[in-house]
């Protein structure tokens, strides 16, 4: 339950409670770290990082095989750890823990992989070499609603690079960051290279800001929503600090008359409630043709009804958790009332389970315009708006409107048609009939507000990399 400094698990005057969003009952508490607490961290990767830095990237690829190996022995223990402190059924949890230890696994693998090149240049006395080297100490800065993944991702990434970190977790779901420092510790992961900096909502800006202005700190990864991203980048600019960014989505999912109306529903039920809608690529605003609108929305609601269940994380039936707490519950009652106050109606769901007060039915609205606050706003919630449309001229510029652009999806099964849609959709991940695209393998990041870098696929390690460019002359 304490902090994880210089591989010591730290305790400090202070306590804060994480909490069950199905019961609200009180977990336990974890070590309230403040601004004193970040700094000691950030001094301890600092020291660890030179001699990190200069293992055998197979060394360092041995280490993080270990952890992920550790991760799969006890995939159990972590999933119910993720069910108890963030609400999502158990089978999502467990689906989270093999997608979070994938990544390092993946990044073990790259860490072998860090290619530097020789450059031809035209004097005969010189040769021009290009060196790949870890940029230093990494902050991460993570979210509640993927606890264990939103790390991995990130620190894999930066581990195999020769980096150390860093990472301060989300105030409702510290304990997944502090049970992998106890695998990273068991898999010989030298102590300061991992380090776990848990904090209260109170100290939470005060542990920020000494994360983006130390100096010591080269590099800040966040994942999270964009206003505070912003806050984020403003400090890290005092130091001209290297950012990675993966902010606010506005998801559309558009579904073409082409479209196979049965795989767009599976893929829209998929898409939009996993997690109960508390996902950063979930579709927040459906955009559906005319001629094929009412056999949609139809359809749709048929499924919510016959395959989604509100529970417990721990009941084996349940594909609907909680939300993570009162506060997400009343941005969803606030958006439903805002859009049936404009004519919106509501198809199926539409209010607070009887469950308790963080539970919300999965609802789904038809007659949606672009006006309504829920086609504006990233809900974060159960909440599936459907907007008709005409033409796909028209769909691609509603598509196109928001300021964030993360993911997007869309249904067709013309070839001409899917070329068109997929290059001009402006996110940074595109789904073509497919509601799920998350994968190790593949580029994660979006574009315009919503973010800067990528994560996951070969292309990640480069964000924790500097290339340095060597000049041997007099030969």
């Amino acid at each position: 339950r304490g902090g994880l400094v210089g591989g010591r698990w730290v305790d400090t005057a202070a306590a804060f409670p994480v909490q069950d969003p199905a019961s609200g009952e009180e977990l336990g508490r974890v070590s309230d770290c403040g601004a004193a607490e970040a700094r000691a961290a950030v001094r301890a990767a600092h020291e660890a990082g030179a001699a990190w830095g200069r293992l055998p990237a197979k060394e360092r690829s041995e280490r993080l095989r270990r952890w992920y190996e550790l991760m799969m022995e006890n995939k159990e223990e972590l999933a119910r750890i993720i069910t108890a402190e963030n609400g999502k059924p158990l089978k999502e949890a467990q689906g989270e823990i093999v997608y979070s230890a994938s990544f390092l696994e993946w990044f073990a693998e790259e860490a072998r992989r860090i290619y530097g090149d020789v450059i031809p240049v035209s004097a005969k006395d010189r040769r021009v070499l290009v060196l790949k080297q870890p940029v230093g100490v990494a902050a991460i800065i993570t979210p509640w609603n993927f606890p264990s993944a939103m790390i991995t991702r990130k620190v894999g990434a930066a581990l195999a690079a020769g980096c150390t970190v860093v990472v301060k977790p989300a105030e409702d779901t510290p304990l997944s960051a502090l049970a992998l420092g106890e695998l990273a510790n068991q898999a010989g992961i030298p102590a300061g290279v991992y380090n776990v900096v848990p904090c209260s909502r109170q100290q939470t800006a005060a542990v920020g800001e000494v994360l983006c202005t130390d100096p010591l700190v080269s590099k800040i990864s966040f994942t999270g929503s964009t206003a505070t991203g912003k806050i984020l980048l403003k400090h890290a600019a005092g130091t001209v600090k290297r950012v990675s960014m993966e902010l606010g989505g506005h998801a559309p999912f558009i579904v073409f008359d082409s479209a196979n109306v049965d795989h767009a529903v599976a893929g829209a039920l998929a898409s939009k409630y996993r997690n109960s809608g508390q996902t950063c690529v979930c579709t927040n605003r459906f955009l559906v043709q005319k001629g094929i609108h009412d056999e949609f929305v139809e359809k749709f609601a048929k499924a919510i009804e016959k395959e989604l269940h509100v529970g417990n994380g721990f009941d084996a039936k349940t594909t609907q958790g909680p939300l993570i707490n009162e506060k997400a519950v009343e941005k969803v009652e606030k958006h439903i009332k805002d859009a049936v106050s404009q004519g919106a109606s509501v198809v199926t769901g539409g209010k607070r389970h009887s469950l308790g007060k963080n539970f919300f039915e999965p609802t789904l609205l038809s007659n949606v315009t672009t006006e309504m606050l829920c086609t504006q706003e990233e809900t974060f919630g159960p909440l599936a708006p459907v907007i008709k449309f005409e033409t796909e001229a028209e769909a691609v510029a509603i598509a196109n409107a928001a300021n964030v652009g993360l993911a997007g999806y869309f249904y067709s099964q013309d070839p001409a048609q899917i070329w068109r849609v997929a290059e001009q959709l402006e996110v940074g991940m595109v789904g073509v009939n497919e509601g799920i695209i998350s994968s190790v393998e593949c580029p994660f990041g979006g574009v315009k507000q919503s973010g800067l870098g990528r994560e996951g696929s070969k292309y990640g390690i480069d964000e924790y990399l500097e290339i340095k460019y060597v000049c041997f002359g007099g030969l």
